[in-house]
């Protein structure tokens, strides 16, 4: 037989399925393929985390709930990805283009792009990653191979074996005063009380709703989604927000090998959602039209936010919607607007990598001396001195 052309599979099964492939060998990157034209490969954002992975199989999360598959023959690597079941918003893929480096110029081409990637659940991704094995390693894998890792479960399996000798009612609850104190952090969008008083709670336990270890956990954590959920909404994220991103999280967890891993995934997910909703309430209590306005904000933050456009979102006229804003706020629309832009650029400045006149630019800001200008205002000091005092 001869040998396997490496790039036509990968470029046949490009083609076939809607996903982009990739040939690593090392840590270069020998070949790339997508049906749909990507300016850049968001692979880059997570491509680190590939390096380190021990497994000749298996997948990669990453955090925006984009999932890469990879299989290793070889000196040689092949990437799959990103699959994602529930599509992204334009906001989200314009915040990956950002963190992928795509020039301003470009993000529009990324987008599009990335919306033409064919949606897929994680499952699918797995199945393609047991062909690849067998083409490339003639080794037979099963789905669960790759979801479960064996030696987790062997743990897990002592570990529920273990418990079976004690009491089922042993167990006792949490009180309801912890639940409610960590979910009202959610409802208040207290990001920083909250990693404090994590840091210092009790282990939770809800007593049980299963027989076996792993699956109780998942199901605290479902019910503890839900919570979440409820709570953000309750301070003012959009509901769609809200249970969109509940449902990514429990389909993240479903597929977590151990409790440990579903402890990780339930902390990261109680500050996603406190974060998601102080960016709405910028620690104030917001009026409805506010947390409209708020919300609007969010999910055009790439974009420039202008008076007439949150109008027309609204059903408004403009000059209503200013009046209004002013009388129940204190503040004009348009402070309103710099200012949440404001707070989201010394987030990116804090956080990123990004050079200035990209963070700007990403922003929606006309130009560079645009963009400064309006972060003095409200910042009191230029982007580049606050970068330098946050470092």
């Amino acid at each position: 037989m001869e040998k396997l052309d490496l790039r036509y599979l990968c470029t046949q099964m490009g083609n076939l399925s809607g996903i982009p492939f990739r040939i690593f060998r090392g840590t270069e990157r020998l070949f790339f393929h997508a049906a749909a034209e990507l300016p850049a490969d968001p692979f880059l954002t997570c491509e680190a985390g590939l390096h380190v992975l021990p497994e000749h199989v298996g997948y990669i999360a990453a955090e925006d709930f984009q999932y890469y598959g990879f299989v290793r023959t070889g000196e040689e690597t092949v990437v799959i990805g990103p699959v994602r079941q529930i599509p992204a918003t334009d906001q989200e893929l314009r915040a990956l283009a950002f963190r992928t480096g795509v020039p301003g110029e470009l993000t529009d081409s990324f987008v599009a792009g990335m919306k033409a990637i064919v949606p897929m659940p994680l499952e699918s991704l797995l199945q393609m990653l047991c062909v690849m094995n067998y083409v490339l390693n003639g080794e037979k894998t099963e789905l669960l191979d790759l979801a479960i890792r064996e030696t987790e479960q062997r743990n897990l399996k002592r570990e529920t074996e273990s418990r079976r000798t004690e009491k089922a009612s042993g167990a006792p609850h949490n009180t309801l005063a912890l639940e409610n104190t960590l979910m009202d952090f959610v409802r208040r969008g207290d990001s920083d009380g909250l990693r404090a008083r994590l840091a210092a709670a009790p282990a939770v336990r809800g007593g049980t709703l299963a027989g076996e270890h792993l699956r109780q956990r998942k199901n605290l954590f479902i019910v503890a989604a839900t919570l979440c959920s409820r709570a953000a909404i309750q301070g003012g994220l959009d509901s769609e927000e809200a249970l969109s991103l509940s449902d990514q999280f429990i389909q993240s967890c479903e597929l977590l090998p151990s409790p440990e891993a579903i402890t990780d995934l339930q902390y990261h997910m109680l500050l996603e959602y406190a974060e998601r909703v102080d960016q709405v309430r910028r620690g104030r209590h917001a009026s409805p039209l506010e947390l409209a306005v708020s919300n609007y904000l969010r999910h055009h933050l790439s974009e420039t936010v202008t008076a007439e456009k949150i109008a027309a979102a609204l059903y408004m006229s403009r000059p209503y919607l200013s009046e209004r804003f002013r009388k129940e706020t204190g503040e004009t629309l348009t402070d309103f607007l710099l200012r949440g832009k404001t707070e989201e650029a010394k987030r990116l400045l804090r956080y990123s990598d990004r050079s200035v006149s990209a963070i700007g630019d990403y922003l929606g800001f006309s130009s560079p001396g645009h963009f400064s200008r309006t972060f003095r205002k409200y910042a009191g000091i230029s982007p580049k001195e606050y970068r330098e005092m946050h470092r």
